[in-house]
C-alpha cells in the first residue's frame, strides 16, 4: 500500500489518503474512527493496516483523481528525524569528508518539513550554496531496541522519498550539520510512503536526482556503505527507535558542490529526487533578498 498526505487546493486541512495508481481514496471513508495522519496509523499497530486492507477490498469507499489535491510532507510529525551522512562511499570521497568507522549520524528540525510539489525558500544572505541530495526515507513501525542486523528489515514500516537539502557554505563552516540542512523546507519527503511489504529488497533500488533538466545523480541502493539493516541495527544500540521516526539514510555521488563546475539550487530551481518504485519527489527553489 501506499500513503499521502493530501489537501485541497485552497485549504491548509491535510488528510491521509490510500494512493491506488492515478487515484485517492480518504482513510476516513474506509475507517471510523480513522486515524487522521499517517503517525496516528503507524502508533495504530498492525489492526488498523489489516482493517484497511480488508476496506480496500470491497471498493465502497469514493475515489478521487490525485491531480486534484496538493502533497503534505509524507511524515507530519514523526517522533525524530534522522540522518545518516557520508553512507556512500562516492559522495563522501566528493565532498573531501572521511567515512568514518561508525555512521555520521544528526537530527533534522520538524519545521524542514515539506511536501511534493511545493516550494522552498531561503535568503540569499544565509547561502548561495545550497545542494540537494536524494536519499532514501526509512520509517519505524514499532519500538526498536539492541535489534540484531539480520531482524532490522522486520521494524520497518515503509519507505519514502527525501532529498537533503543542504546549505554546504554552513556546512563546512560549522562543526555540526543540522542547522545547514534544516533551514524551513529544507527536508521534502514523499510523495509517498510504501509499505515495507513492497519493497522486497531495500537494497535494490535505482535512486536518482533531476535538477532543470538535467540528470545529476544516478545510482543504486546497493552502494551504501552501511545498508538498511545495519543502520537500524546501529542506532538501536544507544536509543530506542519509535514507532513513525524517519531515518534518512544518506546520498549518493553527484552532488552539486563537487562538480566542476559547481551546480547549486538557483532562484527558480526545480529539483525532482526519485527512487524507482517509491515516487518521485519535486520540489521548486526561491532565492530571496
Amino acid at each position: 500500500m501506499r500513503f499521502a498526505h493530501l489537501r485541497a487546493r485552497d485549504s491548509d486541512h491535510l488528510h491521509l489518503a490510500v494512493i491506488d495508481g492515478s487515484d485517492a481514496i480518504f482513510v476516513h471513508d474506509l475507517l471510523d474512527p480513522a486515524p487522521a495522519t499517517l503517525q496516528g496509523l503507524i502508533d495504530g499497530g498492525d489492526a488498523p493496516l489489516a482493517m484497511l486492507r480488508s476496506a480496500l477490498a470491497e471498493d465502497r469507499a469514493p475515489r478521487h483523481p490525485l491531480g486534484e489535491f496538493a502533497f503534505g510532507s509524507a511524515v507530519l510529525s514523526p517522533p525524530a528525524v534522522l540522518a545518516v551522512g557520508l553512507n556512500y562511499a562516492a559522495h563522501s570521497s566528493e565532498l573531501g569528508l572521511k567515512t568514518d568507522a561508525a555512521p555520521t549520524v544528526f537530527t533534522l528540525w520538524p519545521n524542514s518539513l515539506t511536501g511534493h510539489e511545493q516550494t522552498t525558500s531561503w535568503p540569499r544572505t544565509l547561502s548561495e550554496s545550497v545542494d540537494y541530495e536524494a536519499e532514501l526515507g526509512v520509517i519505524i513501525g514499532r519500538p526498536a531496541k539492541d535489534v540484531p542486523a539480520e531482524d532490522a528489515l522486520d521494524v520497518v514500516w515503509g519507505y519514502t522519498v527525501v532529498n537533503d537539502i543542504t546549505a554546504r557554505d554552513i556546512q563546512f563552516a560549522e562543526a555540526q550539520w543540522s542547522r545547514c540542512k534544516s533551514f524551513d523546507g529544507f527536508t521534502p519527503t514523499g510523495p509517498f510512503v510504501v509499505t515495507a511489504d513492497e519493497v522486497p529488497d531495500p537494497q535494490d533500488l535505482h535512486i536518482w536526482t533531476v535538477v532543470d533538466g538535467h540528470t545529476v545523480q544516478d545510482a543504486s541502493t546497493d552502494q551504501m556503505v552501511r545498508p538498511v539493516a545495519a543502520l537500524i541495527s546501529h542506532l538501536s544500540q544507544s536509543i530506542t527507535l519509535q514507532p513513525g521516526t524517519l531515518i534518512s539514510t544518506g546520498s549518493p555521488g553527484g552532488a552539486g558542490y563537487s562538480r566542476d563546475p559547481q551546480i547549486f539550487l538557483r532562484d527558480r530551481s526545480t529539483v525532482t529526487v526519485g527512487i524507482d518504485g517509491i515516487g518521485e519527489l519535486t520540489t521548486h527553489c526561491r532565492i530571496v533578498g
